[in-house]
């Protein structure tokens, strides 16, 4: 049953589109270990529904919004200090608008959400083996095939030291991997789960995959991860109802944080039984000498006096680093949050544009979810793991940034993409019930 729906979502449900569809689904699976062919194939993917659904595209207001703020981010660097740096900066926003806005059409069922699932969890299992031979065996080597087609770097004892980051560039970066593949093979699981005792390959593969990533995310190091993690884990039991389950997970996060930040008596109580490599990650005792440039803290305030100084057009795309060098000393790619990034870089206007479409996407997704009666109740549980997925991403941005690694800014403007497919889908359907 579950091989022969996940053999039918191959198939486009409009043949038209078949033809991007397998470029899609190639692309993603292939895009974990090479992100140029990866990336190529998507990039062919969006082209191609471009072109076929130029109309449809150009019609939609989430995508005239996105136009409207590319056109925003062009403007702002005729007013940055360093044009050239601040335009080569628009390459990590407006190309993805654009192909984020051509996969939108091609996403438009949740056979197809699920199927997008199914091939992230297949994709990361590489990435799960590279990570714990890098931890657990000393892997330490570096592969290059045709310059960028396969470029792997992979430093032993993880990156930085005793933190698991695989082939990514660093363990934050394979953090933000793992939880989002940790969110929707968990959606895939939760849909599946009461076929255990079929002893279904499929689903006993999935669990064992999902298990491997958790375990992986708590060897990133990586707190943001962390908090991501439980708090999905925490609105699936609260959208299934499982309240012993919420009980438990609540209490297990209430220990954490005890440990990690109650007062002496308490905190020590509780670290009797809490791991210090999570209480003192958490509350940074594991690094007491973190230098004060080094902080986010730091990073936040300095982003926010930018702001202040250049409010309408901020002092231009990739300026952060150079002026906090300049202020501070230290080498520092960016300030561990997008949002204050691009207020400090590109001004208010085009950050609270940015963000409105975000928050458009989020209530549309969220009406649809709870106040509409037009998803069928066996597709409502995938459909909110990919709410969930882009809430997390949104949650892990306040914290750090994703858009300067090619593989998470693809797969995130992917989902994104999925997910304002599926919306627009049903919002047709919904229109054309009431007519």
């Amino acid at each position: 049953m579950l091989g022969a729906s996940l053999n039918k979502a191959f198939y486009h449900p409009n043949p038209r589109l078949q033809t991007p569809w397998n470029f899609l689904q190639f692309g993603l699976l292939s895009f974990p270990i090479s992100p140029f062919l990866g990336g190529i194939s998507i990039v062919v993917a969006s082209l191609l529904t471009w072109r076929k659904q130029y109309h449809i595209i150009s019609d939609r207001p989430i995508h005239k919004g996105f136009a409207f703020l590319s056109i925003l981010l062009l403007i702002t660097t005729g007013f940055a200090s360093h044009k050239l740096e601040a335009f080569l900066g628009l390459f990590n926003l407006v190309p993805f608008f654009l192909f984020f806005t051509g996969l939108t059409p091609l996403i438009q069922t949740p056979a197809q959400l699920r199927q997008i699932s199914w091939i992230m969890v297949f994709g990361s299992v590489p990435v799960l083996i590279i990570g714990f031979g890098q931890l657990f065996c000393g892997w330490n080597f570096q592969v290059q095939f045709l310059w960028i087609v396969l470029d792997w770097t992979v430093a032993p004892g993880g990156l930085p030291p005793g933190r698991m980051a695989a082939n990514f560039m660093h363990a934050n970066t394979l953090a933000a991997y793992l939880v989002t593949i940790f969110i929707l093979g968990l959606g895939l699981w939760l849909e599946n789960y009461h076929k255990l005792k079929q002893k279904n390959r499929l689903i006993i593969f999935l669990t064992i995959t999902v298990f491997a990533n958790f375990i992986a995310l708590i060897l990133t190091n990586s707190r943001n991860g962390w908090v991501i993690a439980i708090s999905a884990c925490l609105a699936y039991a609260l959208y299934k109802g499982w309240r012993l389950i919420v009980a438990a997970v609540v209490s297990i996060a209430s220990s954490f944080l005890l440990a990690a930040f109650a007062p002496a008596p308490i905190a020590q109580f509780f670290r009797s039984f809490v791991p210090y490599v999570i209480w003192a990650r958490l509350n940074d005792d594991m690094y007491p000498d973190r230098p004060v440039a080094l902080m986010r803290k730091t990073q936040w305030q300095f982003a926010l006096n930018l702001t202040q100084q250049h409010p309408f057009t901020g002092s231009g795309l990739r300026s952060f680093s150079g002026l906090y060098k300049d202020k501070m000393q230290i080498d520092l790619g960016h300030p561990h949050n997008l949002f204050l990034m691009l207020s400090a870089e590109t001004g208010l206007i085009t950050t609270l544009l940015f963000c409105g479409l975000l928050a458009w996407i989020i209530i549309a997704a969220s009406q649809l979810l709870w106040k509409s009666k037009s998803i069928e109740p066996e597709n409502r549980l995938i459909f909110f793991s990919y709410l969930l997925t882009f809430i997390g991403w949104i949650l892990f941005n306040t914290v750090d940034i994703t858009t300067f690694d090619i593989r998470l800014n693809t797969l995130s403007w992917v989902f994104v993409a999925a997910l304002c497919g599926v919306i627009y889908q049903y919002q047709s359907r919904l229109k054309l019930r009431d007519n």
